[in-house]
């Protein structure tokens, strides 16, 4: 019996996560290799919520500052609200 080589596409289930100044590959948990970005060219281009700031992607989202009374001593167990 032989052993013969093959290819599989896996392009589709690769996964990037920044890293400093490079961008760690990774197939499934395993890491396979890295981008490196050099720090005076790197620009990011993302949606209208997301940031960069140091070197980290925020989400901007919105959240209930003062929840209404109404909703702030419900009974869970019972069922109301």
């Amino acid at each position: 019996m032989t052993l013969k080589q093959e290819k599989i596409d896996v392009t589709d289930r690769i996964v990037g996560k920044l890293h400093g100044n490079q961008i760690d590959l990774y197939l499934e948990n395993e890491k396979i290799g890295s981008l490196k970005i050099p720090s005076d060219k790197s620009q990011f281009e993302l949606s209208s919520q997301f940031q960069v700031f140091n070197q980290k992607i925020f989400k901007d989202y919105s959240v209930v500052q003062e929840p209404d009374a109404k909703y702030t001593d419900c009974d869970q167990e019972g069922g109301w609200c």
